[in-house]
């Protein structure tokens, strides 16, 4: 077969054969396919598209034109995850010794960033020692040992797509959802894991901007999956704003630790749930996304998923004392902090941006082959939909140079937009994909289109003029999120609650204005008015423990944190003392281990507290 022939039938917007595409990719590996034809056929697949049954047929062809992994031999059903690419994206790290410690078996090739999108290689290197490049025998053997190996993705897999992926490049032929499935999933099916889950990132910061796209590329992924024999899923996520708070290398990686520590930010902690618990179903190690939830929960909890990141750490040859001791990683010289320039609540975030700005810090490379620096990058302070006060931190610059930070905040400033309007909260994930005639996750996708026009709905109802709603004191909920230290205070003091009768742990931390932050957790009694919630506790101890009880410091922000399927609510008699010790708009945050925050404030908790003005005197 001619190679002009086949360009000219598809030029057409005629079927090609699978014999047909499997000739041309022959003989462009082979050299009789010249990169200007092979350049002539993307651009008319751009133009013309291509059916599912071809895009299927260029994929098995490209997957099998090199080398194709077989992890038969390992025990258990092998998983993989994949995500077409984000700023932030820092998933494989939490999510890879998460579902290891569960008790799935993860084998993952990855690679190394471009652009404003980090790589996951960059990101594992910062760590001190760790190495990615490992044999197949060696990826075997640390398998069996800890159930979990990431390595750097071979020249040897799918070679075809990596020779057709240059020329789309400069010939801006990227673009084409056919070419973009069938360059993912190559390399994912030569990988061979049994199991693939897809995070398909959708808006500003993702290569797929709108849902529609997004939909049409995981759909056909999925398609390709199914006719592989592979068992493959698609979570469609927002990638609008930066994924957790930290964008860098270094930066990421001590995100994923906190985040192992059951500290992180609640959209990271979200997402890797979500994306384990379809892994473990997926892999048949769970009933149902509930209980394979469940499972993560308990692994990340009882410290199993942090000791598996240690394992996993320590036989790549890294320093697995950075779990410990965070000061082991990288360091920028340069940290400066961009701090709000006004009152309001975030109401977006230019991620691709963003990530450009980091990219030039040294956190990215613009071409392949460049050097990157693992210690620079940014840490968010606030995330879209959250309140923030004139002269609070917004983002810290971490850089190599004065100048490059300063260039970095001027950069910044443009790219974070602050309005007058409520908090509200942003849906991170979207809808999860099946193969058709396979069952589903819980949550289906008509389910989800209807869940999405309901959250859609409510954030364009919050995001008005507070002048045009009914006025309080400061705006009283949304998906706000403290800062780590209040929170981290407040889960260690969980910890020593004492609980036998309800065996209900709640922890509180109250910050005073002089930055002061004072713990407290629930005290039980056998009498059970006798006992003490975890706020009144706190709150106590800072007024007692203050010199002079003239100049007691105010109260700035509450927050409670308990093992809730909803954030806890202060009882009655929490809320009258939270009326008399601290102001009406003092920041009240409601927390549960899931990682969802409700955000009030002391008059939205009691609105019509009893007051010392009104006793009779």
């Amino acid at each position: 077969m001619r190679a002009v022939d086949i360009i000219h039938k598809k030029r057409l917007g005629q079927e090609l054969t699978k014999e047909e595409i499997e000739a041309l990719i022959r003989g462009y590996l082979a050299g009789d396919v010249a990169d200007y034809q092979m350049s002539a056929f993307a651009m008319a697949v751009c133009f013309q598209g291509m059916t599912r049954q071809e895009t299927i047929n260029l994929t098995l062809a490209m997957a099998a034109s090199g080398e194709s992994l077989d992890w038969s031999d390992l025990p258990g059903v092998t998983v993989d995850k994949h995500s077409t690419g984000g700023v932030g994206d820092t998933t494989t790290l939490v999510l890879a010794p998460l579902v290891a410690a569960a008790g799935a078996t993860v084998v993952k090739m990855s690679g190394r960033g471009l652009g404003h999108t980090g790589g996951t290689i960059d990101k594992l290197e910062s760590i001190p020692g760790f190495h990615c490049r490992l044999t197949d025998e060696q990826i075997r053997h640390q398998v069996r040992q800890a159930g979990l190996a990431v390595a750097e993705q071979t020249h040897g897999l799918a070679p075809a797509d990596k020779y057709l992926y240059a020329l789309r490049d400069v010939t801006d032929t990227v673009d084409s959802i056919p070419l973009i499935a069938s360059s993912i999933m190559s390399k994912k099916l030569a990988a061979g894991a049994d199991v693939i889950v897809l995070d398909v990132k959708v808006g500003d910061g993702a290569f797929m901007k709108d849902l529609t796209s997004a939909r049409e590329l995981a759909k056909l992924m999925v398609d390709i999956g199914r006719a592989a024999g592979r068992r493959v899923a698609a979570v469609l996520t927002r990638m609008e704003q930066p994924l957790g708070m930290a964008v860098g290398n270094a930066l990421e990686v001590r995100e994923a630790i906190l985040t192992l520590r059951g500290r992180g930010p609640a959209d990271l902690t979200d997402l890797c749930l979500t994306l384990g618990a379809q892994m473990l179903v997926m892999a048949d190690l769970a009933q149902d996304l509930t209980a394979a939830r469940a499972r993560l929960h308990e692994v990340l909890e009882n410290g199993q998923a942090l000791a598996k990141f240690k394992e996993w750490v320590r036989l790549q040859g890294g320093d697995a004392r950075v779990a410990d001791d965070l000061s082991l990683l990288p360091r920028a010289p340069v940290v400066k902090t961009l701090t709000a320039p006004a009152s309001g609540v975030v109401t977006s975030m230019q991620a691709e941006e963003i990530g450009k700005v980091a990219m030039r810090l040294g956190a990215g490379r613009a071409r392949q082959g460049e050097d990157i620096r693992p210690e620079v990058g940014l840490i968010l302070h606030r995330k879209t939909g959250e309140p923030v006060r004139r002269g609070e931190p917004l983002v810290e610059v971490h850089a190599a140079t004065e100048a490059e930070a300063r260039q970095a905040m001027d950069a910044l400033a443009a790219l974070i937009k602050i309005e007058d309007v409520r908090p509200f909260t942003v849906p991170l994930v979207l809808e999860t994909i099946m193969p058709e005639g396979t069952n589903g996750p819980e949550r289906t996708y008509e389910m989800a289109q209807v869940e999405r026009g309901r959250l859609e709905s409510a954030q364009s109802e919050a995001v008005q003029p507070l002048a045009e709603r009914t006025p309080s004191a400061e705006p009283s909920s949304g998906n706000a999120r403290p800062d780590c230290d209040l929170f981290e205070t407040a889960l260690r003091a969980r910890e020593r609650a004492y609980v036998p009768y309800s065996g209900f742990a709640v922890g509180a931390a109250v910050r005073l204005d002089d930055g002061t932050v004072v713990a407290g957790a629930n005290i039980e009694n056998a009498s059970y008015g006798l006992t003490n919630c975890a706020e009144r506790t706190a709150l106590f101890t800072a007024y007692a423990s203050t010199k002079d009880a003239k100049e007691r410091p105010a109260v700035t922000e509450v927050l409670v944190v308990a093992d809730s399927p909803i954030p806890v609510t202060p009882c009655g008699a929490c809320r009258q003392v939270m009326a008399e010790l601290c102001r009406s708009d003092t920041r009240v945050w409601l927390c549960n281990l899931d990682g969802q925050v409700q955000a009030l404030t002391v008059a939205d908790l009691l609105p019509f507290a009893f007051t010392p003005e009104q006793m009779h005197k």
